[in-house]
């Protein structure tokens, strides 16, 4: 049976339990490894440069498989692409927890990010069938705040468990989320229509050579690699994306949706979501080294002063997606990215032995500002795409997410490796930057006419899975 307008109750509650769960793993995970990056430099005996890819790699696979898996969903179906994403995703978790090198763990990792791009790609997709159309604005606000409250809670965790054991049981955490979501989503999540089309094996091919080659290429820059050839990385990453764009446009079903990203509000509401996401992401890997290796503190206080930034964010949330149905939504996402980038800057003013008062109120003030603009940026993002197109949406809104904080951890990455000095504070500067960059954008978004289907592109079935 095909869903019309969202489920009926208590099934609808369910499914958004399995959607919740699932983002607050993925997120939890991101968290939890950002802290546990010091001890397993340190534990490992390697650079922090190296370290970095345990980050970068998780990153890296979810960024180039996340529009092949948004069209794999459409054809597949949502439900079944999202609960195979959540499998390989909580079994990677427990060989994250086993690995005892660091190759290993960066496979594990690896095998995560298909876990997880499984999962991100049709996420806001599932939600838009989950519920009415209604109350969208709602459940988006609320899948804002469940990330938010996911990112205060992993450094909490990870800070409490790495009191009492080493890096590994950091991973274990996401095991039993794992099994539960699964065993709640197989029974509730919902039957989707289901394109009448082929998977474009070019077109995924093309999309995961531009994504992968240009993120490298900015990565091999901080490991000191060949420049010619980290630059020729980037220059034919560049290219292929040009090709592929051109590829997309002479197709009636594109993998990118690029009559999406035609439409103004659309495409601004993905650029600053970019620069937004890239800013977060440099200042969620720089600031667990900030804490424990230029402040001194231990990896257990290193998660629990961390939290002021998630926790904030969390309350943002809430707040800004109830005002975002009454204020004007680019109006009020800038002045997120306005108190993100305030507070960004505010670090790089701490003192040389700050109180704990002192990195509170400035984590406080970035992760507020991050929350007033998510909820917001993702309901007009979301809103100004048919619902028939909410695959393309999805898959667009994670690419932009997760663009945003590869490419960042990739400049991370080459911060450290080729900056000799002073490396935390450049990271923080850059990170402040990109924010207060998506301020004007988001100001001047304009409602607009949503695209209109494509009748050969969105053919569909409402065959069962």
């Amino acid at each position: 049976m095909t869903v019309q307008d969202g489920l009926p109750q208590p099934q609808r509650s369910l499914a958004f339990c399995t959607v919740g769960i699932a983002l607050f793993v993925a997120v939890l995970d991101n968290a939890v490894v950002n802290v546990a990056l010091p001890p397993i430099t340190q534990e490992m005996g390697i650079r922090p440069v190296d370290a970095v890819w345990v980050v970068n790699a998780y990153q890296l696979v979810i960024t180039i498989l996340l529009l092949p898996l948004a069209s794999l969903g459409e054809i597949w179906g949502y439900r079944r692409v999202y609960l195979s994403g959540l499998a390989i995703f909580t079994l990677a978790s427990l060989a994250c927890a086993l690995s005892s090198t660091l190759p290993m763990l960066i496979a594990a990792r690896a095998l995560q990010g298909l876990g997880a791009a499984g999962i991100m790609s049709i996420n806001i997709a599932l939600v838009r069938f989950i519920f009415p159309q209604a109350i969208l604005g709602r459940a988006v606000g609320t899948t804002a705040m469940i990330v938010g409250v996911a990112a205060a809670a992993g450094p909490s965790i990870a800070g409490f468990i790495l009191s009492f054991t080493s890096w590994p049981a950091l991973f274990l955490v996401n095991v039993p989320l794992g099994f539960i979501a699964l065993f709640v989503g197989w029974r509730t999540l919902p039957v989707t229509p289901r394109a009448n089309r082929r998977f474009h094996w070019v077109s995924a091919i093309l999309s995961a050579l531009t994504f992968g080659l240009v993120i490298s290429g900015v990565d091999a820059l901080g490991h000191n690699q060949s420049l010619a050839l980290a630059v020729g990385e980037i220059g034919v990453g560049l290219a292929v994306g040009v090709y592929f764009v051109r590829h997309q446009l002479r197709m009636e079903a594109p993998m990118l949706p690029v009559d999406l990203l035609a439409t103004p509000i659309f495409a601004l509401s993905a650029t600053t979501s970019v620069l937004s996401f890239g800013a977060q992401a440099i200042s969620f890997v720089t600031l667990p080294f900030l804490l424990h290796d230029s402040l001194g503190y231990s990896p257990a206080e290193t998660g629990f002063l961390f939290t002021p930034w998630p926790i904030a964010t969390a309350i943002a949330a809430f707040v800004s997606g109830r005002l975002a149905d009454r204020v004007n939504a680019g109006k009020l996402a800038a002045l997120g990215l306005f108190l993100m980038s305030a507070g960004l800057v505010s670090l790089l003013f701490l003192p040389a032995h700050p109180a704990d008062i002192d990195l509170a109120w400035r984590l406080a003030l970035a992760g507020f500002g991050f929350g007033i603009f998510q909820t917001p940026n993702n309901k007009v993002l979301i809103s100004s795409a048919p619902r028939e197109r909410s695959g393309g949406a999805s898959g667009i809104q994670s690419t932009a997410r997760l663009v945003g904080q590869s490419l960042s951890v990739a400049m991370l990455a080459a911060i450290f490796g080729l900056v000799p000095s002073h490396q935390i504070e450049v990271a923080l500067g850059l990170a402040a930057a990109l924010a207060a960059a998506g301020i004007l954008p988001s100001y001047l978004r304009r409602p607009g006419p949503i695209p209109q289907r494509r009748p050969a592109a969105t053919a569909s079935s409402a065959a069962a899975e």
